[in-house]
């Protein structure tokens, strides 16, 4: 009776590790963050609106005055090509050795009859440290909400969602938390 017991442990613990195999060849591996720039953006802004709207979420519970009904669908369009920083400058804030990209997100809010799809602009510089690649700053410029009109300044939005989302990502990156599909 314990012999078979033990047969039967021992094909148990054997079709466990089998299965254990067959996962993790088919999981995304945990990896360091890229090097390469545009590598590190494509994953950032596959994940930032999960991210995001997370922290929207827990400023919500907070009590945080964030829109009620705010949501990130999709964060994508990255453009690489920097903006000249020295002579937009009076006194020099960014050097011209943070690396600069430009994306869009979409984002959703919702009324008590209607809803509103909202496109924004954001320009991201970031740095790479002997740590990792840090976010010095992010500025953001809501699309014009009426053909032809204006366009608005851009602000600061660091501590936004996009902001805050885009850190917590870097941090997790340079833990080697996130998930890279090859």
């Amino acid at each position: 009776m314990m012999r078979r017991t033990f047969i039967g442990l021992l094909m148990t613990v054997g079709c466990l590790s089998q299965l254990s195999e067959v996962y993790s060849q088919n999981t995304p591996q945990l990896t360091s963050c890229p090097s390469d720039l545009q590598r590190l953006t494509e994953l950032m802004l596959k994940d930032l609106p999960s991210y995001a709207n997370r922290v929207i979420q827990r400023e919500r519970l907070r009590d945080r005055p964030f829109p009620p009904s705010l949501y990130v669908l999709v964060a994508g369009s990255p453009e690489f090509e920097p903006l000249p920083l020295t002579n937009l400058q009076y006194q020099s804030v960014l050097e011209d050795t943070a690396q600069q990209v430009f994306f869009t997100t979409l984002e959703r809010q919702y009324g008590e009859e209607s809803l509103v799809n909202l496109e924004n602009y954001y320009w991201l510089f970031l740095t790479q440290t002997e740590k990792g690649w840090r976010a010095v700053i992010l500025f953001t410029q809501l699309a014009s909400l009426n053909d032809g009109g204006l366009p608005l300044p851009p602000k600061d939005a660091s501590d936004g969602p996009i902001g805050q989302g885009i850190r917590l990502w870097l941090r997790d990156c340079r833990a080697g938390a996130v998930k890279i599909d090859d």
